[in-house]
């Protein structure tokens, strides 16, 4: 009886740990998505977020979902892919990916997007497949007034960053 105890604690005290971890990667990313300027002007004083961590896609790399409903019905909203690495006592999101959505029952997968996301049908299967398991999932709610606070154990990248210019030759 007490293995079987000690079991269910170890289960949960992981599940709890794994639990914190995703909300601490959500307050990370969307502190950047507002640092990069991804998420829209908003008058609210809280967000709407819900988030998927999927570490199978890419092997080796975390990736994160995540989600932006400006309405409680959450029938559409903004979807992003971001990659995070860990080095050292640092991590890094990178900003991957974004696109608007809608639920529709006229589209085959659920879901229809105003403008196809860069990256191709693969890109948007994972993307209709990240938002379908979120919406299945309890909504986070943040103000919105502490995301643009400096955490210096992050660095936000996003794919709209300007490239440097290659060496001349």
């Amino acid at each position: 009886m007490k293995s079987v105890f000690l079991g269910m604690l170890i289960c949960l005290s992981c599940a709890g740990r794994a639990e914190d971890e995703g909300a601490a990667l959500l307050h990370h990313a969307i502190h950047c998505l507002a640092a990069k300027k991804f998420l829209p002007p908003s008058k609210m004083a809280e967000g709407t977020f819900g988030y998927l961590l999927d570490e199978k896609s890419y092997p080796g790399e975390k990736m994160l979902y995540v989600v932006e409903y400006p309405k409680p019905a959450r029938r559409d909203g903004l979807v992003f892919t971001i990659f995070v690495a860990d080095h050292d006592a640092h991590r890094n999101f990178n900003i991957q990916n974004n696109a608007r959505f809608t639920a529709s029952k006229d589209s085959d997968e659920g879901v229809s997007f105003a403008n196809p996301p860069l990256g191709g049908l693969w890109t948007q299967e994972h993307l209709v497949s990240a938002i379908k398991q979120i919406e299945k999932q309890p909504t986070v709610v943040l103000p919105m007034k502490n995301l643009l606070e400096i955490d210096p154990s992050v660095s936000c990248e996003g794919y709209t960053d300007p490239q440097p210019k290659p060496a001349a030759k």
